[in-house]
């Protein structure tokens, strides 16, 4: 049975790992070890039966009423089992906690966001997201990411 909980410290490096492993077939965006550390808080995490982490995603808020989510892995070998689904889930749970309104990501795979109700939106649409994240990234201003929103 798989659980889903808030990520930890221990859970970092493996964080770390498992979105490497993605970014490195071109399928996500890695991210630093010291930037996992710092926004460890905005984790979910997934463990199979023998508390082994198969799954990730994060919920950062990007403005007053406007997060992301980003940073969604699950496993091979758990793919296809719902496990995406329920992060995502509980990072629009928390969302609505937060009062927050939009919830947008940027993705590579849009069917998968699109069957949770997420719409395409323009990036331009995306200002504060653009400009804090997006400048910074070495595919900008040539990404292939399609921008999808959330509307609670």
């Amino acid at each position: 049975m798989v659980k889903i909980r808030k990520a930890n410290l221990q859970d970092v490096k493996k964080i770390h790992a498992l979105l490497q492993h993605f970014a490195k077939k071109g399928d996500l965006l890695g991210r630093p070890l010291s930037t996992l550390y710092e926004r460890v808080r905005e984790f979910f995490v997934a463990e199979d039966d023998h508390q082994e982490l198969i799954a990730c995603a994060a919920l950062s808020i990007a403005w007053e009423n406007l997060a992301e989510i980003r940073s969604l892995a699950v496993r091979e070998d758990y793919h296809g089992k719902g496990i995406g689904r329920m992060l995502i889930e509980n990072a629009l749970l928390e969302a609505k906690a937060l009062l927050i309104t939009e919830i947008f990501t940027l993705t590579y795979q849009p069917d998968f966001f699109k069957k949770m109700g997420f719409g395409e939106i323009d990036k331009k649409e995306l200002p504060h997201k653009i400009w804090s994240d997006c400048i910074n990234c070495p595919y900008f201003p040539d990404c292939n990411e399609v921008s999808l929103i959330y509307k609670t």
